[in-house]
């Protein structure tokens, strides 16, 4: 299957802790993620959420995006919230993880370093892995994702892909 995605940078700097992306004050809120979503990125950016026109967004981040505790809300609120996918120069393991597991597309690039800039439109082909960004008119280059992982994003997420290919016996 072809995944292209096309959208605004949104653009964030380095150390990205989810205490960023999904402030702890709104712990409450947690078993009504789209209530949560409403405060993605709040604490780095508090006008994000009505920035984000769903499935037109991209958040870019610089290095050790993800960082801190290993809540799975952080990535699952940025996909609720309507962005298509996190593009990064690095990313913290579990953060990385936990976006392929709720179905967030993640792109991890040094390349874009200097390349991609506020507000920039960004058009991803995910199979190819090139991002092109159209108001610079700059290709970029990222290692695309192995295979399992393009599943598991295209079946939405982890949960899901198990629901569709059945049980794993260890």
């Amino acid at each position: 299957m072809q995944i292209i995605l096309e959208g605004k940078a949104f653009k964030f700097g380095d150390d990205i802790s989810t205490d960023l992306i999904c402030p702890g004050r709104y712990y409450h809120l947690r078993s009504t993620p789209n209530l949560l979503a409403e405060h993605v990125m709040e604490d780095a950016d508090p006008e994000f959420y009505q920035k984000i026109e769903k499935g037109k967004t991209f958040i870019v981040g610089g290095d050790n995006f993800g960082t801190g505790s290993s809540r799975e809300h952080a990535p699952l609120i940025i996909k609720i919230a309507g962005v298509n996918a996190v593009i990064v120069k690095s990313v913290a393991r579990i953060f990385f993880r936990n976006c392929i597991n709720v179905g967030l597309p993640i792109i991890v690039s040094q390349e874009i370093e200097g390349k991609i800039e506020y507000k920039d439109i960004l058009k991803v082909d995910f199979n190819n892995g090139t991002i092109k960004n159209i108001t610079k008119n700059v290709n970029i280059k990222f290692p695309p994702l192995p295979k399992i992982m393009m599943d598991i994003l295209e079946a939405g997420g982890l949960a899901d892909y198990i629901k569709k290919n059945g049980d794993f016996k260890l």
